[in-house]
């Protein structure tokens, strides 16, 4: 397949996996491998078939703009509100937000992705069964993608779905940025993303 074909390819699969992202809130994963699917059918795809995650995030923004430009920017800011709001009540457990709230590619189906760097997840545990927070306990790919998943803790809070990923308190160090973009921010920075929306209205 030529270079040129290849990319179309890639670009066709981006942009039906930003729609499954959109309207359905499929995860990057699912998404790609359902519009492959879509596309190439049954046929076995190569790897190099497949768009990274930059290019679908970019998809989902401007899929966004085209189909929920009047709508998005409020659902973005609301989940953001909720981020910083949860963000300040774990502030002991250095919280930091990520995922599609961070990037501003969230809507309708998102939920809040934070990560927390602890000494011990059990007091994570303990400080949410104190507040009689229910949650459900599963894992999540390292973001490292080397070593064990981590333990991630999922609830719902103020009608939100709220996901936190528990690191070791050392690999805050590690993985703030990938390809030149932010993977995560504090609270700090979140406080910064809501003002400038808040200016932009």
């Amino acid at each position: 397949m030529s270079n040129s074909n290849l990319e179309m390819l890639r670009a066709e699969i981006a942009a039906a996996a930003a729609r499954l992202i959109a309207e359905d809130g499929a995860d990057y994963g699912t998404a790609k491998r359902k519009a492959a699917k879509q596309i190439l059918g049954n046929t076995r795809v190569r790897g190099e078939y497949m768009p990274d995650n930059e290019q679908i995030e970019e998809e989902v923004r401007q899929y966004n703009e085209l189909f929920f430009g009047d709508t998005q920017p409020a659902r973005l800011l609301h989940l953001r509100k909720v981020a910083l709001r949860m963000m300040e009540e774990l502030d002991r457990f250095s919280p930091w937000i990520t995922g599609a709230v961070l990037n501003g590619t969230a809507g309708e189906h998102s939920d809040v992705h934070l990560q927390l760097f602890v000494d011990s997840a059990k007091d994570v545990e303990i400080f949410l069964l104190n507040k009689n927070v229910d949650f459900d306990v599963s894992e999540t790919a390292h973001f490292s993608n080397r070593g064990e998943p981590v333990e991630t803790l999922s609830f719902m809070w103020q009608n939100e779905g709220i996901h936190l990923a528990l690191y070791e308190a050392g690999d805050v160090r590690g993985g703030r940025q990938q390809d030149g973009r932010l993977m995560r921010a504090d609270a700090d920075a979140l406080r910064k993303l809501i003002m400038e929306s808040e200016t932009n209205e």
